[in-house]
């Protein structure tokens, strides 16, 4: 069977024949549950797209295919490819998209259905931080004793978890969730009044929409009676059950995913979801992609052996045609400054070779931390770099300030929005009267913005505070009577211009004013861009955009520069060139993962994701020290260097012997540090233990994996040494009892030379 795509040169081609046999047989099976296995760079996009074809092409209505994905570079991409092959007729008709613009789009349809209106606001972390904050602060909880980002986080996954405020403070034990209970009500409270949602509320309410009723669940499975989900490791429990209840009627889903990338359990995700799917559908046929088109044979040897020792995990072998490959480079360095300049003079190395720019060029690590040695020795040498899931454009304040204008327009009864704007540029609406107008939207129960339409009738408001709480009603109520008559663009440049906020970063006329001014500028550009690819786009369908951005869709990944950025942040990216810093015991994995098996798993599987990001070379390195948290720690080379083939590794510039290096990562002798007064560093312990003789302070032949012997705790294996003098401190790992910190001046080891 035949396709004509439409692409430039409008050749017909056989497009299934593109696939190789496992790929064609995943994407000819459109009937029923499907579990496609898809390893790292193995063909898993081109294979969703040719299946979606394929769908099309047996008469399958595009409406009715739901493809969901994580992020919405993923869902255009889908798009765009699908159109080359099917047209864009079709293409456009497909409900492709992330979960949460996906079921944001039905929500808006069905908002009355739960309670609220169609123009309800998306709240993002900042907004939702914003509302916490003023709660604790009404509430007389301090923020120094409970974060307002600790409490957020426990409110997100006890949504993600579907558990209620009602049900939260039914089981809440120690004072930290009690505190929280109090403040997760409140803050349901404030975003019903706001006719809001955050985030995870877009889950857990279109699992209310389709079980509010068996008439709307029938509904939406008819009208979906093909549901495909992308990277189904990734997903957490609300997204699990709504996909469920979606294909619960005729269960033809489509998952597709590779358990070997599940690396967000931080963030709610549960691998049981992918690795139990055969049990929630026994009919499944179950297709597995394991043939790697992106690294090298080397890479990829590297990637399984390290994998392999995972024990909860889909058994598949990946393999690869191309090149064997250059051997895997690591580099040990004497401290993370040392390793800056190693990797500083191989990128400049690289980039001498032709054909090899930097944008070929990534450096991944595994905390955001590590970033300030490298950008430094990135600047001294003037190699340009761009940090991905930095700072983007939508998180600067005059943009959020932009946007929060644009959302009151949208829906007045947002209070979150009009708090933020309110005297942006001033009103003369001060403090008290801010105070005052909340009391009695409190009192009532009603949005901000209906108490300042009944401002004259709050006692004890000046006049002037009257006045501009009138003034300022009245000019949104008249550009949300233009509406109408005016598109997207158009309403946006002159109601923005009516607020003030240009002309005040304007008449301020300092550089970084003037640079704000333009930012603001640049936005309203991009509505009119917009418009240009969807002319029925409403403002809301923007401001919905932009809400559900991805770091990684922000990023302008087309500029000739080197990509910096986390582990977690290059899911989904590969690059020709890529070097992983830091591969420390207690930093890569970090110390948690010592005693706790998942979360070992975790990090396992979090640096197979950076193995399999490069496509021919690889650099690995690791400092013998680095400062953390203000102290600098002495660390033992990761154990998961030692789970590398060594085969596939060369140890280059270094001061130990290559055989010694492949045979034992753990006996190297830390150089002794130069006197300074670093800070104590407990790697989340309660204390330090002082309660033993005292020996000498200095124990220059101790050495991390070091067997020694505690007169109370027993065996143990030395995990870092930190500090010098009476300030010296081991970490120690003892058998059966876990992790102790030990000021050597009191602990009394002994080395166990059993």
């Amino acid at each position: 069977m035949k396709l004509v795509p439409q692409s430039p040169d409008n050749q017909s081609i056989d497009f299934l024949n593109e696939l190789n046999p496992a790929q064609k047989q995943a994407a000819m099976q459109v009937s029923g549950p499907v579990l496609i296995i898809a390893g790292a760079g193995s063909g898993k996009t081109k294979t969703l797209t040719y299946r979606i074809a394929y769908m099309l092409s047996q008469g399958i209505q595009p409406s009715s295919i739901l493809a969901l994905t994580f992020t919405n570079k993923a869902a255009e991409e889908m798009k765009s490819r699908i159109a080359q092959l099917v047209g864009d007729a079709k293409a456009k008709h497909i409900w492709a998209g992330t979960f949460h613009s996906i079921f944001a789009r039905i929500l808006r349809i069905e908002a009355e259905k739960i309670g609220y209106t169609s123009s309800f606001s998306i709240y993002d972390t900042d907004d939702s931080l914003s509302i916490i904050r003023q709660i604790m602060k009404d509430a007389g909880i301090s923020a120094q004793q409970f974060t307002p980002q600790s409490v957020k986080s426990r409110i997100s996954n006890a949504k993600n978890m579907m558990i209620s405020w009602q049900e939260y403070q039914a089981s809440a034990q120690d004072i930290h969730e009690k505190q929280t209970g109090l403040i997760f009500k409140e803050y349901e409270r404030k975003l019903r009044i706001n006719n809001a949602m955050d985030f995870d509320d877009i889950l857990l309410n279109i699992i209310r929409l389709l079980t509010l009723s068996p008439d709307i669940k029938a509904q939406y499975q008819q009208r979906f009676s093909h549901v495909m989900v992308d990277e189904y490791q990734d997903t957490n429990r609300a997204q699990y059950i709504a996909v469920n209840i979606l294909a619960g009627g005729h269960r033809n889903i489509c998952v597709v995913g590779d358990d070997a990338q599940s690396i967000y359990r931080w963030r709610g995700a549960d691998i049981r979801n992918i690795l139990d799917f055969q049990k929630d559908y026994s009919e499944a046929v179950t297709v597995k992609l394991e043939q790697n088109y992106r690294s090298t044979q080397i890479i990829l040897a590297a990637a399984d052996s390290v994998i392999s020792r995972n024990k909860h995990q889909l058994q598949k072998t990946l393999w690869t045609q191309n090149p064997e490959g250059d051997l895997i480079k690591v580099m040990e360095t004497r401290d993370d400054r040392e390793e800056a300049e190693k990797i500083m003079r191989m990128i400049q190395h690289e980039l001498s070779n032709q054909g090899i720019t930097e944008k070929d060029i990534a450096i991944l690590y595994r905390t955001n931390a590590q970033s300030l040695s490298l950008e430094d020795a990135l600047r001294s040498s003037k190699i340009g770099y761009t940090i991905i899931g930095g700072v983007s454009f939508y998180k600067r304040k005059e943009v959020k300030d932009t946007v929060a204008y644009l959302r009151l327009l949208c829906n007045p009864d947002d209070s979150e929005s009009l708090m933020r704007i309110i005297n942006e540029p001033s009103r003369g609406i001060g403090p008290t009267t801010l105070r005052k107008l909340n009391e009695f939207a409190n009192l009532q129960s009603i949005s901000l913005f209906s108490t300042f339409e009944q401002a004259a009738t709050i006692p004890d408001l000046q006049k002037r505070a009257v006045q501009s709480s009138m003034d300022f009603t009245g000019m949104i109520h008249r550009f949300k009577d233009l509406k109408t008559s005016l598109n997207p663009h158009e309403l946006a440049v002159e109601y923005i211009e009516a607020t003030g906020l240009l002309r005040m970063y304007k008449d301020e006329d300092t550089e970084e004013s003037l640079d704000r001014w333009n930012n603001i500028q640049r936005l309203l550009s991009n509505i009119a861009e917009e418009l240009d690819k969807d002319p029925a786009m409403t403002l809301e369908d923007y401001l919905q955009l932009i809400a559900l951005m991805s770091d990684v869709d922000e990023s302008d990944m087309g500029r000739e520069r080197i990509a910096m950025m986390t582990m977690h942040a290059a899911k989904g990216l590969e690059f020709p060139i890529v070097f992983i810093a830091g591969l420390e015991q207690g930093l890569f994995p970090m110390g948690r993962a010592e005693h706790d098996p998942e979360e070992q798993e975790e990090e396992r599987r979090l640096f197979y994701v950076g193995i399999t990001r490069a496509e021919s070379r690889l650099y690995l390195s690791y400092a013998q020290r680095r400062y953390r948290f203000g102290e600098l720690s002495f660390s033992a080379p990761s154990m998961f260097l030692k789970e590398i083939a060594p085969h596939t590794l060369e140890y280059v510039d270094s001061s130990i012997a290559t055989a010694k290096r492949q045979s034992d990562y753990g006996m190297m002798q830390p150089p002794k540090p130069k006197a300074q007064k670093p800070t104590p560093f407990f790697d989340d312990l309660s204390g330090i233990d002082d309660s033993f003789s005292q020996i000498e302070p200095e124990r220059t032949e101790l050495r991390p994996g070091m067997k020694v012997i505690h007169g109370q705790f027993g065996a143990g294996t030395i995990q870092s040494l930190s500090g010098e003098g009476e300030k010296r401190q081991a970490t120690v790992i003892f058998q059966g009892i876990g992790r102790k910190q030990l000021l050597l001046k009191y602990a009394k080891l002994q080395i166990d030379n059993s």
